[in-house]
């Protein structure tokens, strides 16, 4: 078991997605991450627009306002709009790179964590540019339940010498998805305990997910599209 580690001061852990919508098992795995590898802060990124997958459902000042009603009472957490802003496919290269250029700017030794699913980290070898990702930041890993978490031998055979960058976390092993809470959603369902009660709440005063077309219950990114 990983146990908590000292705050290593600049240390940011990078942990994108749809967020469409954001729940617990989103904050859990930021708060085990940051915990076990002492990240100064932790940068939700909602994604803007996926690179290999289709886009949200929520629109994205709907997905960041989400966000941001889930991480307020963490001050270790914040949202990020960079991906939001930039136009043209997410890639996770470019808000690595965008991140550590901000980072040498401000006189720090860039030191980046990207916070990837077992499902994600699966996936890996097909993203744009993946050895260059993982010249700009570690990987810590968490376990999704459903997917087999890829071992070490399997990240060395398709990154050989490289395995130094990846940290396996115990936990949390929980099954929430935004797929299954939008399908609760559209069919007038509750997500109480599932998603924070300010999430549950934005999405019913902006009646987000309200319909029962194929639309609003389609998988939507919840990690950055490569």
């Amino acid at each position: 078991m990983i146990g908590a580690n000292p705050v290593v001061p600049g240390s940011i852990g990078v942990m994108g997605g749809a967020f469409d919508p954001i729940h617990v098992g989103h904050l859990a795995v930021a708060e085990e991450a940051r915990e076990a590898l002492g990240l100064e802060r932790v940068l939700f990124v909602p994604t803007g627009s996926p690179a290999h997958r289709g886009a949200p459902i929520a629109a994205p000042e709907d997905r960041l306002a989400m966000v941001d009603a889930a991480i307020a009472g963490n001050p270790a957490f914040e949202a990020s709009r960079i991906e939001l802003d930039r136009v043209g496919p997410s890639y996770t290269l470019d808000t690595l790179e965008a991140l550590a250029a901000a980072q040498l700017a401000a006189g720090q030794e860039p030191n980046l964590v990207l916070i990837l699913s077992a499902e994600t980290f699966h996936d890996l070898p097909a993203w744009h540019e993946p050895r260059r990702i993982l010249g700009l930041a570690r990987l810590a890993v968490a376990p999704r339940v459903g997917h087999a978490t890829p071992d070490l031998d399997w990240f060395e055979t398709r990154f050989p010498g490289l395995g130094g960058r990846v940290t396996y976390l115990d936990g949390p092993r929980l099954g929430v998805s935004s797929s299954a809470l939008r399908a609760r959603l559209a069919a007038g369902r509750s997500i109480r305990y599932l998603a924070p009660a300010a999430v549950a709440a934005y999405i019913g005063e902006h009646m987000l997910y309200n319909t029962t077309s194929r639309a609003a219950t389609a998988p939507a990114a919840t990690t950055p599209g490569g």
